[in-house]
């Protein structure tokens, strides 16, 4: 270490803690240029500096006439600042014995005056000095000292600020890879789950559909029970994520709402104890038809319906719809769980909607379940602007109640019908689909169709048996070996140039995922485990081409609202330069990615984010988040592939719809 210099006693740790702040050669800051203009304002001096010293050097974070970016240690003035406690004030340097020699004082900068105050850490490291130096001896008064001290902890308070939002960023991005990873294994997992649970549902109805005798039956229909039951649970894990990522889109459908209910009930009654009764009461001024989403009602009340009958012994279950208001365009119904089971502790109520909680630490040893039920429910009521209430005393029972609008049918029975006839005359489909299982059942529910069907164990193996025979449609797995669907359809649009109908069948079912699959040209979606009438509806749309298939995500434009206040202006800017800027970054973003341009990758991904998260397209903004992870890694895998891919066809899709508006 140079001698030529005074060493303060903490040296160490004092150039410790200064590398702590990561301030050395960073780019110019307006807060620190503010408060360098803002000393030389107070103290009437044409020099001023924000400086920070290290082993060797005093470099200038911000100056106002010094003109250069750093100078030698040995002749700076605030090496001597930095031993101090306080300010240094010299009001003439020609009378200073120690500096009266100084080169900057009989040329240089021409000190003449010089006022220091030590930039302190909070745990008393001296990093850097606030100075104010003129060309003529003067003194400050009590007023101007003062000041100089505000400015010089305003200094450090900046630095702290600094440090700690690097230390929130990285958190930040600790959790959303935590985030990232647990939504991948939730998908990866679900997929696992649904494909063998797809087979056992599909099989279980082809075998309900033949002929059985009574106990058969009996076992076939607990089976069946069972199947739905375990889906119940893959789908409140995916639901859960969906919400998250706030992928989970409302629908807004014309549905048979007392037929609904009385599905509902007619589906739990197996679930009844012989000891409780159960029981279904309707307003008579309940409408019969309503506009909204059906499944999502029906996912509540089963949830609600089931807790209620599971923690009920003896007594009674009852459900309840009244109506409460009805507009000239909507009605409002309050539902009702009412049980006399075990009851909650009220001091447990305000938990019970948490995920993973659940009454008592007992329940699920004795009634099972898995703590999402409650959580779920909650989250699909506010989503549909409803809120829920629940009412318990221990050993009593307790009563579920939630409030939801649904606007008004126009007039038309519109309850959906499930499609079980083949009125498509005679159809030869190709399956590519590697899993034996899925096979055999799909081969069972297209013959039952009356269609014919060859299987492909993978893409290539598809796109051979399409070059040698003639199909009227494709059935893609998304999850191949050798060649994947995606990859299998690009090369039958593009190398083929056929226009054959092909039809996505993935256990996977993300919002990404579907945009994908239209983006590279497949025609329509049927998410696993399938139900039959789904399947032959899918089949149905694509093979009539007066039928357009809608898929469409949503924007949630609330943040962007919020931040507009009011200004419609503000808004259509945003909505523009989101229109103009996002898909030529997206273009350069991909182009980068083929050069493997790390550095241009990972700023891209990382700007792109904040203008995703206005419009809170929180999917796209994960991939983002994926991208930039991967760059910065400095090695791009499949995953960044995939990820960049669900992003170019994201944001082609937000940006139809915001053209639209």
């Amino acid at each position: 270490m140079n001698n030529n210099f005074p060493i303060p006693e903490n040296e160490l740790q004092r150039l410790a803690a200064l590398k702590r702040y990561n301030i050395l050669d960073t780019l110019p800051d307006h807060a620190f240029d503010d408060a360098t203009k803002l000393v030389s304002y107070i103290c009437g001096v044409p020099i001023a500096h924000i400086s920070f010293i290290d082993e060797s050097r005093q470099w200038f974070k911000s100056e106002i006439g010094v003109g250069v970016s750093e100078v030698p240690r040995e002749i700076s003035f605030c090496r001597y600042t930095i031993l101090d406690t306080k300010m240094v004030e010299i009001k003439d340097t020609h009378l200073n014995d120690q500096f009266k020699e100084d080169p900057n004082v009989t040329g240089g900068f021409n000190v003449r005056f010089y006022a220091g105050v030590p930039i302190t850490t909070p745990d008393g490291y001296n990093i850097g000095t606030l100075c104010a130096i003129d060309h003529i001896a003067k003194e400050l008064n009590e007023n101007q000292r003062n000041a100089l001290s505000i400015v010089a902890k305003h200094v450090m308070a900046q630095l702290e600020l600094g440090t700690k939002n690097i230390q929130l960023d990285a958190q930040k991005k600790i959790a959303e890879k935590a985030v990232l990873a647990r939504d991948s294994f939730v998908a990866n997992m679900s997929h696992e789950i649904r494909t063998p649970l797809n087979a056992v549902i599909g099989f279980t109805d082809l075998l309900a559909q033949t002929e059985l005798d009574e106990v058969q039956r009996d076992y076939i229909e607990s089976v069946q029970i069972a199947g739905e039951n375990l889906l119940l649970i893959v789908n409140d894990i995916l639901d859960l994520s969906k919400i998250e990522s706030g992928n989970l889109a409302i629908d807004s459908e014309p549905f048979n709402l007392k037929k609904t209910l009385k599905h509902a009930y007619n589906l739990l009654k197996v679930k009844v104890q012989k000891e409780v009764d159960f029981n279904l009461f309707l307003d008579a001024e309940m409408p019969d038809v309503v506009v909204g989403d059906q499944g999502r009602l029906n996912q509540i009340l089963v949830n609600l319906i089931g807790n209620s009958l599971k923690f009920t012994n003896e007594g009674e279950v009852t459900v309840s719809v009244k109506k409460m208001e009805e507009t000239e365009d909507n009605y409002t119904l309050k539902f009702s769980v009412k049980d006399t089971g075990i009851g909650i502790q009220k001091n447990k109520l305000t938990t019970i909607f948490e995920r993973f909680t659940q009454g008592e630490d007992s329940t699920t040893r004795t009634y099972g379940g898995t703590g999402l039920g409650l959580n779920i429910v909650k989250q699909l009521i506010e989503l549909q602007n409803g809120e829920i209430y629940v009412k318990s005393e221990l050993n009593r029972g307790s009563e579920f109640s939630f409030i939801l609008t649904y606007k008004k049918a126009q007039d038309r029975e519109t309850a959906p019908k499930l499609i079980s006839k083949n009125d498509l005359g005679h159809l030869k489909i190709l399956l590519c689909e590697d899993n034996v299982l899925n096979q055999k059942l799909a081969k069972s529910v297209i013959n039952n169709f009356g269609f014919d069907l060859d299987i492909a164990h993978n893409g290539e193996e598809g796109i051979e048996l399409l070059s040698q025979n003639k199909y009227d449609l494709v059935l893609m797995d998304l999850q191949m070996p050798l060649k994947d669907g995606y990859q299998t359809t690009e090369y039958i649009r593009n190398e083929m140039n056929s226009s054959i109908p092909i039809i996505a069948m993935t256990a996977h079912s993300l919002v990404g995922e579907q945009e994908r699959c239209y983006k590279v040209g497949m025609n329509a979606y049927v998410p696993k485990p399938f139900k039959q009438a789904v399947l032959l509806k899918a089949i149905k749309t694509v093979m009539n081409p007066d039928k357009e298939v809608h898929h469409k995500r949503t924007v949630d434009l609330s943040f962007l609202d919020e931040m507009a206040c009011g200004d419609t202006d503000f808004r259509k800017d945003m909505i523009d330069l989101f229109i103009e800027k996002i898909p030529n970054q997206t273009a350069q973003l991909e182009e980068a990615f083929h050069n493997s341009d790390h550095d241009t990758v990972k700023k891209l991904a990382h700007n792109m984010k904040s203008s995703l998260d206005i419009f809170m397209l929180t999917d796209l903004s994960n991939c983002a988040a994926i991208i930039e992870e991967e760059a910065s890694a400095g090695q791009f895998t499949s995953e960044t592939l995939d990820k960049v891919n669900i992003l170019h066809c994201g944001i082609i899709e937000v940006v139809k719809i915001l053209k639209e508006l």
